[in-house]
This record gives C-alpha cells, sequence and structure tokens, in this order.
C-alpha cells in the first residue's frame, strides 16, 4: 500500500489551505490501495534553518528537525498544497523542505495550486525545488481560482470539474510513487 501525505503549505492565521487539503484529501481517501494523511506544517512549528551542517550531509542535531524528518521519511508520494504568494511558494513551506534533504529523495509530487490565478506561479516554483530534491512531480494538478472557487476569499467552495482533475492528478502520483518506490528500494539494495 502506498502512503501518501497531503500537505499543507502555509501557516498563516486564518488560511483557507486546511480547507483545500481537506478537500483533496476526502477524494485521495475513497481510492483503494492509498493510506492517506494530512500533514499541516503548522503542527511542527519549524524555526528559520536552525540545523549546524546543510540537511544533504544529514546528521541531524534539532528534535523538531528528526521529527520532522521521520514523518516525511514516512511518505511514498505527497500532494502539495499551494497557495501562491507573491509569484512563488510560502516562506513557510521553503522553510519546511529545506530543513531536511535525503527524506524526499526519489519520491513523488503533486500540486493542487491556488490564487488569483490559479495559483500556477507557485506551482512551477515547486517544481523547480522538487527537481533539486529528487523528487518527481506529475503533470497533471488541480488549479483553484480565488475569485471562482472561494465564496468571499475565504469559503472554499470548488467547480465540479476539479473533481476530474484532482481524480488524474491522484491517478499520475499514484503510478509515479509506485515507480519511485521501486527505484528507492533498488538504491538500498545496492
Amino acid at each position: 500500500m502506498l502512503k501518501i501525505q497531503v500537505i499543507t503549505d502555509t501557516t498563516r492565521p486564518n488560511r483557507v489551505n486546511t480547507q483545500v487539503a481537506d478537500w483533496i484529501y476526502g477524494i485521495a481517501k475513497l481510492r483503494s490501495g492509498l493510506d492517506v494523511e494530512l500533514v499541516d506544517i503548522a503542527d511542527y512549528n519549524l524555526p528559520l534553518l536552525d540545523e549546524p551542517k546543510p540537511p544533504s550531509m544529514g546528521g541531524y542535531t534539532q528534535e523538531h528537525t528528526k521529527v520532522w524528518a521521520a514523518k516525511v521519511a514516512e511518505a511514498d508520494g505527497y500532494v502539495f498544497v499551494l497557495p501562491e504568494y507573491n509569484h512563488g511558494i510560502p516562506g513557510s513551506l521553503k522553510n519546511a523542505i529545506d530543513f531536511i534533504y535525503a527524506e524526499w529523495n526519489n519520491k513523488a509530487a503533486g500540486f493542487v495550486s491556488y490564487g488569483s490565478g490559479g495559483g500556477v506561479r507557485s506551482a512551477e516554483h515547486m517544481r523547480a525545488v522538487t527537481g533539486e530534491l529528487q523528487i518527481a512531480d506529475v503533470r497533471a494538478q488541480v488549479m483553484l481560482n480565488l475569485q471562482d472557487d472561494f465564496e468571499n476569499y475565504s469559503v472554499f467552495k470548488p467547480r465540479s470539474r476539479h473533481e476530474d482533475n484532482a481524480n488524474t492528478l491522484l491517478d499520475q502520483l499514484t503510478a509515479w510513487a509506485e515507480v519511485m518506490k521501486t527505484v528507492r528500494e533498488g538504491t538500498a539494495a545496492s
């Protein structure tokens, strides 16, 4: 069974991110063969990069880093729920990503983005980041518009077509997560 984590990517008060995460989590939970978990980066209270060595060297010293690394390591793939902040990803997400390294490697990821333009620039920014982490990102993406998919910019009410997009994303993510699991197993055996 594949382990997929739906990761909230902002810690901002009054965020709509959790509503979107709950929605994609609900769709993913209906699928057989997946163990789906919601992971809220706000629960990890990560300070700004306080490890003495670069994460690519391993050897984490801070307890919060060890806890975060153990959680990320559990997954075969991720659905990142991405708001768009100033044409990019939130600093809270970049910080959480940059805390660790090997735990992300050879996994798969999909993006559910939102913003005034569907959050597409945030997802494109994230594709560059995931490439460096050796995460295979899938092509399918859910793009939500703050004007059309949120009532008063605060209550998530997705248009019906987004469920089809979500299922396509999950189809691709499942296929790639399965392949990347084989890659990880092959790397561990050698």
